[in-house]
Parts: structure tokens; sequence; C-alpha cells
């Protein structure tokens, strides 16, 4: 029998970040990015059908991961608030355990840019977290979430899936809607969230047409969008979000886009050097008016080139970030030329 509670104690005091379990192979977990195993005991069908079970709570979730073939849910295992994605691969159970922070991190401690300390001051717009799964993006925002909510008055309604950190309210009030059981969909919660008189709104997911539409008309009408994409650079997200409507109206997305998006954060977790961590790694753009004609133009292949010259208002590009983590002996030059755009670049500036 798989014991969830001794492994997640186990990986978190080991610093680990996830937890693998699939059958006819031992537990594992990724400490410093890479995968290590756990124990050497080999886990069984058997094993894995009593684990996703447990982890289901429910026969009717059960049922649905059988059928359905994945399930997400969050729970909470020596006394660490988990994410937990279970998924069948040859028609066996396969578990993903994400091991979340029991307390959220204060921004200035993440290594992001000086210039993402501004976020929580904003009133309206859309500021995106991007990067590939396992960067840190639930992590960043959760932290500048916490930070309007100890510091700013305001009504934050939130759309995950599922919910990961869970806030304690201070002077915000603070609603947290997971898709699946408080709301049907990302998109039919935003649009419900524009009636809960909110502030500041986080999308979990910006996954389709109908979500991205939603939340350009929520900043347009005042509101602080927070959004995540899968995207590894700012050009990535504004391209991603244009493409997904169809050419007619392709134009008219990028003028409004143009108009609301404030900020884009890409973020890389890197392995430190020696092995032992990780370190971030992040791009980020502040959206100038030189920026805003680029978006409403087409030209986002020239939006790299801005960020790479707006320092001076806190503005860098992914490049820039790991020769800085380079020369602060942070990261060695070979995994900064293994995250980078440009090997040319990074290896002149990183001596």
């Amino acid at each position: 029998m798989i014991n969830i509670e001794e492994l997640v104690r186990r990986a978190k005091e080991d610093g680990a970040s996830d937890i693998h379990i699939i059958c006819g192979l031992p537990p594992k977990y990724r400490r410093s990015g890479d995968l290590e195993d756990m124990e050497s005991t080999i886990v069984t069908k058997e094993d894995c059908l009593a684990m996703a079970k447990q982890l289901s709570k429910t026969q009717e979730a059960f049922d649905e991961l059988m059928t359905t073939g994945e399930l997400d849910a969050a729970d909470s295992f020596a006394d660490n608030r988990c994410r937990i994605h279970l998924f069948k691969q040859q028609g066996v159970p396969s578990l993903a355990l994400r091991i979340l922070s029991e307390h959220i991190p204060q921004l200035e401690t993440l290594g992001v840019p000086p210039a993402v300390m501004d976020l929580p001051k904003l009133h309206k717009g859309i500021v995106l977290v991007t990067g590939e799964t396992g960067s840190g993006k639930s992590t960043t925002l959760a932290a500048i979430l916490d930070n309007i909510n100890h510091n700013y008055k305001r009504h934050i309604v939130t759309l995950e899936d599922p919910v990961e950190y869970v806030y304690k309210p201070d002077l915000c009030a603070i609603n947290q809607r997971e898709v699946g059981k408080d709301t049907q969909s990302f998109a039919m919660g935003l649009r419900a969230s524009l009636r809960e008189d909110p502030n500041v709104i986080l999308i979990g997911e910006m996954r389709d047409r109908d979500t991205i539409e939603t939340a350009i008309t929520a900043a347009e009408t005042g509101h602080l969008v927070f959004g995540t994409l899968h995207t590894g650079s700012a050009s990535d997200s504004i391209d991603r979000m244009v493409q997904v409507f169809p050419e007619a109206a392709q134009q008219q997305i990028r003028l409004q886009l143009s108009m609301v998006l404030q900020a884009v954060l890409t973020q890389q977790l890197v392995q430190k050097k020696g092995g032992n961590g990780r370190v971030l790694a992040a791009e980020y753009m502040i959206v100038t008016d030189a920026i805003r004609n680029l978006i409403r133009t087409g030209g986002t292949p020239q939006i790299a080139n801005a960020v790479a010259t707006s320092a001076d208002i806190g503005g860098q590009t992914m490049d820039q970030a790991l020769v800085m983590l380079v020369r602060r002996g942070l990261i060695t030059r070979e995994n900064a030329l293994h995250y980078c755009v440009n090997k040319d670049y990074v290896t002149r500036n990183m001596m």
C-alpha cells in the first residue's frame, strides 16, 4: 500500500517539488529539477488502483477518472498542501503530485525582477505570468495576490483548477472558485465574476477564445486581471492570445490587447550551480507606448528588441536574466546556454 503521507513528508524534507507514482517503477520525486528514485520498491497495479481510490475520495470521482482518464484535485498531506493530478496510462492510474509551500512566500523573496514589485499597485489591465509547467507561475501569482491582500482594500476573485494556495483574507475580501466544483469552466466563471463586483481577477489558465475574450473585456471595464499561459516569451504570449481568434477578428483583438496589456513575466527555473536547488530566471516586459504600437501593428518579432532596451524602466529579456545569474555565480555557463534564446549573445556577455 502506498503511503502518500509518508512520501510527501520525505519529499518535503529532501527539498523535492513533485512526486510521481507509475506502475512498474519505484516512487520517484523531482529534486533540483531531476527525477530520482525515492525507494527501491516497485509500484504494482494494485498499489496504483488503491492509491487512485484513496485520492479520488468518492466513488463518483474514481469512476470519472477511470472513464475520462484524468482527475485534478488538491489536498493536504503531512501538513503540506498538494496539487494532485491522477491519470490513466496503459489502463492503470498514475499520479503526478506537486508539493506546494505551506505559506505563500513574499514577492521580494522569489528572485523576480525588482520592477515586478509594482504590479500589486495596478488598478486595471491584464498581467500575464507565463512559462512551462513547473516554472513557478502559481507561486509568483500567489505572492502578488497576497501582497495586494495585505496592502489594499480590494475584492479578489480567483478561478483555479484546482485551488492551490489558500489565502487568509486581510484587507481584501477573497473568493476562490474551483473549476469543476464551483463553476463549470474558466470562461463561465470569468463571465460570472464580472457580476461579483471584483477589483482583481485571477484566471488559472487562459485556455480558449471565450476566456481570453472575456478577460480583455474585464480589463477594458476597469478590472485588474492576472492570467497564465504556457508560453516562453512575451511575444509568444501575444501571438498565442491573438491566434485563438479567426483571422478576420485578429486585428481588432490586437487593438484591444494593445490597450489593456500591462506586463508579461516569463519564468524558467534553472538548476543552481552545484546542483542544490533551482533559481528563477525571468523575462519581464513592461508594456510601453512603443510596445503597444508593435502589438497593434503585428510587429511582435520586434518586441524582444524593445524589451532588451527597456532596462531603464525595469524590463529585461530572458537572456539578460541568465547572463546576470552566471555573473552572480548562481548558475553554470552550460545551463545558461541550455536555457537561453540567443547563444551568441549569452556567450559574449557571460565573461
